[in-house]
This record gives structure tokens, sequence and C-alpha cells, in this order.
């Protein structure tokens, strides 16, 4: 093995989850360093395969504590939907509309990902869910 590939290989263990530098960073607010992340293609091949969502409330819908969610690309609106309802202790056979940068409602068969491509901004995906329909 040259010496070069032992550099790329001790570099993929060391490399942090998205998910630890997400939790570093929230940690930083209260220390003066801020966390940098490693800049080497196997982060960005992850980050490419996830979506951060935001989560926003319309109307009579619970307020989650926890706003930013990150799903797979692949990940179905329904599936995301079916989260939220578990998340806020609502009976399977309540209704939960989603809805889209409060415009429209995405049909429960469309993936996460190709949304976000179309309407996704600041690198994020908003999201806002209501127990009864808001908008559309």
């Amino acid at each position: 093995m040259s010496e070069k590939e032992e550099r790329d290989n001790e570099s993929d263990v060391s490399t942090p989850t998205l998910a630890a530098a997400e939790a570093a960073e929230s940690d930083s607010k209260t220390t003066s360093e801020s966390p940098k992340l490693p800049s080497s293609p196997v982060v960005k091949q992850k980050s490419n395969s996830k979506v951060d969502i935001l989560l926003k409330p319309a109307g009579d819908a619970p307020i989650m504590k926890k706003k930013k969610w990150t799903v797979e690309r692949s990940r179905k609106i329904a599936g995301v939907a079916e989260f939220i309802k578990k998340f806020i202790k609502m009976e399977p056979s309540e209704s939960l509309f989603l809805y889209v940068n409060q415009s429209f409602a995405p049909s429960p068969d469309t993936e996460i990902g190709s949304i976000f491509d179309c309407f996704g901004s600041d690198g994020k995906l908003v999201l806002h869910y209501c127990r009864t329909q808001a908008w559309g």
C-alpha cells in the first residue's frame, strides 16, 4: 500500500459523521470555536444522499421541539408524514396534511429528494404540517 493510500484510509477512519458534526455545532454555541467539517469526498457523498428538512406547524398542529431533521433523499412524503404522526402522538386514523413552502400538498409517493431539488432553499426543504387542510 502506498503512503498516499495509507493517509486516505486514516482520514476515512477519523472523519466525523454529519450527526456528530451537528451535535458539535450545537455545543459550539457555548464555546468560541466552531467545528469545521472535513472536505473529504466521503462526507460529500454522504451529504448528497440526505436532505435537511425543516418541519413547521400550521393551524392547530402541536409544535415539535426539534424542527430540523435529516432524511434520506429516497424517502417518500408518506414516510415523513407517518414519522410526524408518531412523533406528535397522533392516532393512526387521524389525518395529517403536509405542505411545501405553504403552497401545495405533494403526492404521498413523491420522493423527498425530488421535492428538495425543485423547492429547497438555503440547503433546506421547508415542510409545514397540520391536522386540518390549510393551503391548496
